[in-house]
């Protein structure tokens, strides 16, 4: 009895060992790359999916034939220094040729927690530039379904507490004006500058504290003026439908909120290869015009325009407007 169980206990140590399957070693740049048949070139870049932070294609230089895009499905081993290819040379060939203005590297994006799972130095780590959020997880769906509905079973009993607590939020929006800065920091037109400027805020039954934001603003040429303003003067209510403050259609000098409309991540200002001079968001990479306008990503609108006043020596202010994200009008929130 004691043989037949150190037998199976022999059996069973050896098919754990079977199970344990080695994470394929990450590709490194410069490493040369190998199919069945010859030697194609090395790797130059690798491009990443900023959802499941994993390496998706290796970019081959093809020994002076231009690059390649390789999914990572076509590698069939990588070792130090070299990747191997289990897909003959001339299908490789046969892929289109690499188009690297149609990615971004991950200077210009901030992906959360990449470098703990991504080793490659040094060289260029690409994302892809255009849209992003087409699919949603089933199993995500019902789970967020589930926690819906078990929200909305508990809205009536927590709603009183609720109701009592966030009371001094129903307090009307705060339309004061914020001086942001001087236009002498704007040198050139249709580019986007970033001015900061500090609020006080007041939640709830907590104290009020100072919270530091930023807004864009560009000194717009006329044709950019014109797709902002579509040649007519901007107008801002308060909550009652009484007009607040007109943006006049001959002012060239236009604020942005400083929230994507998307998700309210802060954007940055950036020169692409082919687009040009875009606004960029880093979270989930939509580009916007230098006119606000939406170029590309998932954002539902573009960008929006706040109230904007002038002195005489050129001192900015504004209106902080906040609106909601993730929809395709603007509602405002702050």
């Amino acid at each position: 009895m004691a043989g037949d169980l150190q037998e199976h206990s022999g059996e069973y140590a050896e098919a754990d060992q079977k199970e344990v399957v080695e994470p394929m070693v990450q590709p490194k740049l410069k490493s040369k790359v190998r199919c069945p048949d010859q030697d194609i070139g090395e790797v130059t870049r690798v491009v990443v999916d900023p959802l499941s932070h994993e390496i998706s294609h290796i970019v081959v230089a093809m020994n002076g034939r231009g690059e390649r895009q390789v999914a990572m499905d076509h590698v069939q081993a990588v070792t130090e220094g070299l990747v191997q290819l289990r897909t003959p040379s001339a299908d490789i060939t046969a892929l289109p040729l690499f188009k690297r203005a149609d990615y971004v590297t991950t200077h210009e994006v901030e992906i959360s927690h990449l470098e703990e799972k991504i080793h490659v130095t040094p060289g260029e780590v690409l994302v892809p530039l255009p849209e992003l959020e087409k699919e949603v997880k089933r199993r995500t769906f019902f789970m967020n379904f589930t926690n819906a509905i078990g929200f909305l079973i508990g809205l009536p009993l927590a709603f009183p507490i609720i109701r009592f607590l966030m009371k001094p939020m129903y307090i009307p929006f705060n339309n004061e004006w914020l001086k942001v800065g001087n236009i002498s920091k704007i040198k050139q037109e249709d580019i986007g500058v970033q001015f900061k400027y500090k609020k006080k805020v007041k939640e709830a039954y907590m104290p009020e504290y100072e919270i530091e934001k930023n807004v864009w603003i560009l000194k717009a040429t006329p044709p950019v003026l014109e797709k902002i303003n579509q040649k007519k003067d901007v107008e801002f209510h308060d909550a009652k439908g009484r007009t607040l403050w007109t943006n006049k259609k001959e002012v060239p000098y236009v604020a942005f909120s400083g929230k994507c409309p998307h998700l309210g991540c802060g954007y940055k200002w950036r020169k692409h290869k082919t687009l040009g001079q875009i606004f960029l968001c880093p979270c989930h990479l939509s580009i916007f015009g230098a006119s606000g306008e939406v170029v590309d990503g998932p954002s539902p609108r573009g960008l929006d325009v706040l109230p904007l006043k002038m002195s005489a020596d050129g001192e900015i202010e504004i209106i902080d407007m906040e609106f909601k994200a993730g929809t395709k009008s603007q509602v405002r929130i702050i």
